[in-house]
């Protein structure tokens, strides 16, 4: 029953701003046993090209999401009463070898999946995403709606280097840990270094949603489309804190102009609700960047919005 499920610590009986930070104010727990979905965090960006200071995103996140309450008020939706959800910490990567922190996240990973939990993590940049579909991909390719500025699907930088933040989506379609033509990546813009940046990604079946289509169709209408695109069968979804303008999250290590409005992005997360999400991720915020902690309180509701659409996904498969 719900009422032995983890909950927050009351705000109405201890003040937010005290006690030891955890995501939602939730008991940190040893492990990821008996739980429906796993909150973590991976501080590492090993593979950020541009300015390092992701590594330090799931803390600042965690304080920031101790300003959330338990209840959306759009939808109702009560997290902690409709599954089990809680805090399992921060996974050990090693901050230097990067094969071996990919390596430690995989195996960190396939720990909660194989307890039973959906992962739901913070990072870290945006390569975390790639060991994380190692581990959550087993039984076969991922569908995946990705919320970004960028299509993290370069190939290589900086000579042969094939594992950046530039890069995870690309190594993942060509490990067969995601379907292409089940991708749709929404909010993509920003100069680039030739016209041929996206003809990979285009030519394997992605969707790309660049923002003036975005701006011309609506939220609504796109994510209609994305919802077609990845149907019924197993989803990961990806949240790049860049695709929101920097107006709005200036804490990035790549900001980009002309980006989404933190409305619209909790719009479409909403319409996530009853696609059957196996994980999900926020990425890329970089609290030295920071002004007010404004980006970490942007990843801490996107966070909830994906919490709360994953907690009715779990209630919904129970009943």
């Amino acid at each position: 029953m719900s009422e032995n499920f983890p909950q927050p610590t009351d705000s109405a009986a201890v003040p937010r701003f005290a006690g030891v930070p955890s995501f939602f104010r939730l008991p940190v727990l040893a492990s990821a046993a008996g739980l429906d979905i796993a909150l973590l965090g991976i501080p590492w960006d090993g593979g950020t090209t541009n300015r390092a200071g992701a590594r330090h995103g799931p803390r600042e996140v965690r304080s920031q999401s101790c300003l959330i309450r338990g209840v959306h008020h759009a939808t109702g939706a009560a997290p902690f009463k409709l599954a089990r959800v809680g805090d399992v910490g921060d996974l050990g990567v090693d901050p230097i070898d990067l094969p071996n922190a990919l390596r430690l996240i995989e195996a960190g990973i396939a720990g909660i999946v194989a307890a039973g939990a959906r992962p739901l993590s913070v990072g870290g940049d945006h390569l975390t995403t790639l060991p994380v579909l190692r581990a959550v991909a087993k039984a076969g390719p991922l569908g995946l709606v990705h919320f970004d500025a960028h299509s993290d699907t370069s190939d290589r930088y900086f000579g042969d280097n094939l594992y950046t933040h530039g890069t995870p989506f690309r190594r993942a379609v060509e490990e067969g840990l995601l379907d292409p033509k089940r991708i749709v990546q929404i909010g993509i813009r920003g100069s680039m270094n030739d016209r041929g940046k996206h003809d990979w990604a285009l030519a394997q079946g992605i969707r790309i949603v660049f923002i003036e289509e975005f701006v011309a169709r609506g939220p609504a209408e796109v994510m209609a489309q994305a919802r077609h695109t990845v149907g019924d069968a197993p989803t990961y979804v990806s949240f790049d804190i860049d695709c929101l303008d920097p107006s709005m999250a200036p804490g990035t290590g790549t900001p980009e102009i002309g980006g989404l409005t933190t409305r619209e992005a909790q719009q479409m997360l909403r319409l996530l609700d009853g696609l059957h999400i196996v994980g999900a991720d926020v990425v890329e915020v970089a609290p030295p960047f920071d002004l007010g902690g404004i980006t970490a309180l942007a990843g801490a509701t996107m966070l909830f919005e994906l919490l709360c659409v994953m907690a009715r996904g779990v209630a919904a498969a129970r009943r």
